[in-house]
């Protein structure tokens, strides 16, 4: 078979595998290069003991009913010609985000989280309608709308003037999809706004693999190459142009146009043009996630919550621990039991609470492997310890329990730092210093599930369609 291809896609996350299918679309000759043994990136799955696990799978945002017209995810299957019944969401049963002194729920729909916050804090409610009012269309994150790199939070506090609320509001929307220490764009709140709690969470009943394996199944009906343990160990450049890649294996595939997800630093790391990067520009936050198997449900222990975003203290502070490995002061609970599904669906095999929370990746990948079990055990019960401030106990139930860390991320990602999110700076036209290569993924500027199956979407729509 030809080593000379239309398109080379770094990554077979969902950015890669979605701009694949689009491409391939319009017969073009494409390869996905991945590194890992497996699909999917962060956004993954394993099977250990005879369970599966999702690896980076809370929620889908974005949720939209089946037939829905408008949203990121009516045109994602529209772009990609798939079907509703081929993503089958299930929507969450209600969400919370939890303080030490005010606990407000939230769900798909938009009346919910504004009853709660005129129950709560009933002088704002004007104010965080006018809020809603000045979210503008991000939706296809060209960077060209006014404010998108504005603060966040001076746009918050332009409309609302209780501090609490503003912490509250801005902290799912962090945790979902925010690389920027502290604060966001403007432009990335608005997004996460409408993906979180305009629009809201689903999840498919059997996971991220559904996802994954329709994205697969497609790009090869369609012709396309998936080369998994084929990691990039350089882009080779000639007269400023991207020529094609060189595997780690020796192989050399040429390509007229290359789109890498695997994040801006580091696919400016493989040019070999580029004589030093500037690693500072990188992403730091970085996650662990521990998750417990369960001998019931966890509405058997009056948990009914799909997903709980907490805090310990008034002030959220989102940054990467500097002096310890993690840091349990905020978090995020999910548990996949608590979604709709339908009934022919049947019931999940086991409960299970996923808990995650800030960490830093150099203080893990330094620590030696007997020193990296031992932290993992520790911080299993640390963030567990943490989690049942804001929930009922369920160690007692407790069969079963796996860790990943950021060592894990980036095993998976080959992100610098483990970093979730990508770098904080986002290059939303995709474009490099080379003419033929392109972004796509988290360092483009969409996140989270839905955003990076439209990411490359978009990136190929906008950089790949020409033959030439």
């Amino acid at each position: 078979m030809s080593n000379e291809y239309d398109t080379i896609i770094i990554g077979a996350g969902m950015s890669g595998l979605a701009a694949g299918i689009r491409l391939a679309h319009f017969d073009q000759k494409v390869c996905i290069l991945e590194r890992h043994y497996t699909i999917g990136g962060l956004n993954s799955f394993y099977r250990m003991g005879g369970r599966d696990y999702d690896v980076g799978l809370h929620a889908m945002t974005n949720f939209a009913r089946k037939g829905t017209k408008k949203g990121p995810l009516a045109k994602l299957i529209r772009q990609l010609r798939f079907r509703w019944d081929d993503f089958k969401l299930a929507e969450q049963v209600g969400s919370s985000i939890r303080f030490p002194d005010v606990s407000m729920d939230f769900n798909n729909d938009i009346q919910l989280l504004e009853s709660e916050i005129a129950k709560h804090f009933p002088d704002q409610i004007d104010g965080f309608r006018s809020l809603c009012g000045a979210l503008l269309d991000y939706s296809d994150m060209d960077g060209d709308a006014p404010n998108f790199m504005r603060s966040a939070r001076e746009v918050m506090a332009e409309h609302i003037s209780e501090p609490l609320l503003i912490e509250m509001l801005i902290c799912p929307l962090m945790w979902y999809g925010n690389a920027r220490e502290n604060d966001m764009d403007f432009g990335q709140f608005c997004i996460m706004f409408r993906a979180c709690y305009l629009e809201g969470f689903g999840r498919p009943f059997k996971g991220v693999r559904v996802i994954l394996k329709n994205l697969v199944r497609r790009f090869r009906g369609l012709g396309g190459e998936l080369k998994l343990r084929s990691g990039v160990s350089r882009i080779h450049v000639e007269n400023g142009q991207a020529q094609g890649v060189v595997l780690d294996d020796g192989t050399e595939l040429t390509g007229k146009r290359i789109l890498s997800s695997a994040g801006n630093v580091e696919t400016a790391r493989l040019c070999d043009d580029v004589s030093s990067v500037d690693v500072a520009r990188a992403g730091k936050l970085s996650f662990i996630e521990s998750i417990s198997i369960l001998d019931r449900k966890p509405t058997d222990f009056n948990f009914d919550r799909t997903i709980v975003f907490y805090n310990d203290s008034n002030d959220f502070r989102w940054e990467r621990p500097e002096q310890q490995l993690c840091d349990s002061r905020t978090g995020v609970i999910c548990s996949p039991n608590n979604y709709i599904y339908d009934s022919d669906e049947g019931e999940l095999p086991d409960g299970v609470i996923r808990i995650t929370t800030l960490a830093n990746h150099d203080h893990w990948c330094s620590l030696p492997d007997e020193k990296y079990q031992a932290a993992k055990i520790a911080q299993y019960d640390e963030a567990v310890d943490s989690a049942v401030r804001f929930m009922p106990d369920f160690r007692r139930y407790v069969v079963d329990t796996d860790v990943f860390t950021p060592k894990t991320i980036r095993r998976f990602t080959w992100h610098d730092n483990g970093a979730v999110y990508g770098a904080p700076d986002k290059q939303l036209d995709g474009t490099t210093h080379l003419p033929n290569l392109f972004l796509c993924g988290t360092d483009q500027g969409f996140v989270g599930i839905v955003g990076a199956i439209v990411s490359g979407i978009s990136m190929a729509n906008r950089h790949c369609m020409s033959l030439e």
